[in-house]
């Protein structure tokens, strides 16, 4: 029965819908949870305490002093649907997975999503293949019951036949089927060989997906130059790896010892020393650099100013492995 809060001009709401995830094989999760959380404004409504699932391994140095110790972090987000008949969406953001009491930690969520209404379960995750960067990832789901399972074929979303899904993408599901919750999971194909970068093109993928099936409309736009940019490099990574077992490029190592050796000669004819050639850069330009490079490790979307700023000065060469630096840092 609906409640007040379900209603709006005596129309029920559709229960809401949770979509739990946490970082893994391409970062798909984190990034396509992330994207709504921004796309839709979402607000942040609590955290999810980590109890004794949690521990520390290493602990953070500023200025010689430590860090005062933090535990992972689970934080939700709510969005309330301004339709009539629009659903609620509820975003669970886990910092780290749990390292033991991984069912346990999956319950406890259930719990919360419980109490705030909650019908469906949803996760994303990737599954690597021999996908070509230029290509469209393909989308497989999984189901914790047959009619959630029509209803993604449907969709015209393969089922996964056979296999595993690792972590809490899996466990969540399987708690939920243990509870009669109806769940699904996506599955978004991205290159095995680039099984840690962060993909936005099968985030966007697995996102597409999800909004047919919820009815909610979701802008892509800002993720779809986000994936031009990450394709363009693995391209570029690929073919690289590609002419390197031709032979027909020296391998990374004797790169950089030409490039050594270049610097050097540079170096001679300029009399100076070899730690003194630098790009042509004015002090201006190296300065935005750094500050946009500075903006993306801490925000991946902001990569695309970087790269076209970059390019832009015609000094991408120069930055590249930085560049690419920034996307492999997937959980």
């Amino acid at each position: 029965m609906a409640t007040p809060e379900q209603t709006e001009r005596g129309t029920p709401k559709p229960a809401p819908w949770l979509i739990a995830a946490w970082p893994g094989m391409g970062n798909v999760a984190i990034i396509a949870a992330g994207y709504l959380v921004h796309a839709l404004k979402m607000r942040r409504s609590g955290e999810l305490p980590g109890g004794d699932h949690f521990d520390l391994a290493e602990v953070e140095v500023k200025g010689g002093l430590v860090a005062p110790a933090r535990l992972p972090r689970g934080i939700l987000f709510r969005w309330r649907n301004s339709a009539a008949s629009g659903r609620d969406l509820v975003i669970f953001l886990g910092e780290s997975q749990p390292a033991s009491g991984t069912l346990g930690y999956a319950n406890e969520l259930l719990d919360f999503a419980a109490r705030l209404g909650v019908e469906r379960v949803i996760t994303f995750a990737s599954i690597a293949s021999g996908l070509h960067p230029s290509e469209n990832p393909k989308v497989m789901g999984v189901a914790t019951d047959a009619a959630t399972l029509d209803e993604m074929k449907r969709a015209e979303v393969e089922p996964l036949a056979d296999g595993q899904i690792g972590g809490l993408n899996g466990v969540l599901l399987a708690a939920a089927a243990r509870r009669k919750v109806a769940g699904m999971g996506l599955l978004a194909e991205i290159p095995v060989f680039a099984a840690a970068v962060p993909n936005p093109k099968a985030a966007r993928a697995a996102l597409s997906v999800f909004s047919v099936l919820s009815g909610i409309d979701v802008n892509l736009g800002e993720l779809e130059k986000h994936a031009a940019v990450v394709d363009r490099a693995l391209i570029d990574a690929m073919e690289k790896m590609q002419r390197q077992q031709a032979g027909e490029e020296p391998a990374e190592h004797e790169q950089e010892e030409e490039a050594d050796a270049e610097a050097q000669a540079e170096a001679e004819r300029m009399r100076i020393k070899p730690e003194q050639v630098e790009p042509k850069l004015d002090f201006k330009s190296r300065r935005r650099i750094e500050h946009l490079f500075e903006e993306a490790r801490k925000d991946a979307g902001k990569a695309v100013p970087l790269k076209e700023e970059l390019d832009r000065l015609g000094v991408f060469k120069l930055y590249e492995d930085r560049f690419l630096d920034l996307f492999r840092r997937a959980g």
